[in-house]
């Protein structure tokens, strides 16, 4: 039988030495991260108009021949690949921060879209999309008799 102390996460007494514990057993254990998993992920702003929804994603260092946008069923998806630059004969990595890999974003659009008017830009690092609402998802306004 074993015994096994337990937090009384009430008072946080043992979250500094939860932490501690985390960061001495970091790194002991290899992490294999599958080809296809989300390595990192864009910041976007989605906002609405009148007439359309815009997006803005920033997508520093994609090529845009890396981005897919598709619209599907009122769902927005973003997909992406920033792809690590190879290392030189002679060159040392000494610190790290970019992310690398794939990405995918979704998001529920709250009403219908002219999916053929869809106009997408990109221009330094960032992506910029323009849905225009079908006209049955327009706010009218009515008048009364």
């Amino acid at each position: 039988m074993y015994l096994v102390k337990r937090n009384n996460w009430n008072n946080y007494n043992g979250l500094p030495r939860l932490l501690e514990r985390f960061m001495e057993d970091f790194g002991k254990y290899p992490v294999d991260f599958e080809e296809d998993s989300v390595a990192w992920s864009p910041r976007i702003d989605v906002k609405e108009t009148k007439d359309a929804y815009e997006v803005m994603a920033d997508l520093p260092g994609l090529k845009k021949e890396n981005i897919e946008i598709s619209v599907h069923e009122n769902v927005l998806t973003l997909k992406g690949e920033r792809k690590h630059e190879e290392k030189k004969e002679g060159e040392n990595e000494y610190y790290m921060e970019r992310s690398y890999g794939s990405f995918c974003r979704s998001f529920q659009i709250p009403s219908k879209v002219k999916s053929e008017e869809i106009n997408a830009t990109y221009k330094d690092g960032v992506l910029q999309l323009r849905l225009p609402k079908a006209e049955e998802a327009k706010p009218r306004e009515i008048q009364i008799k």
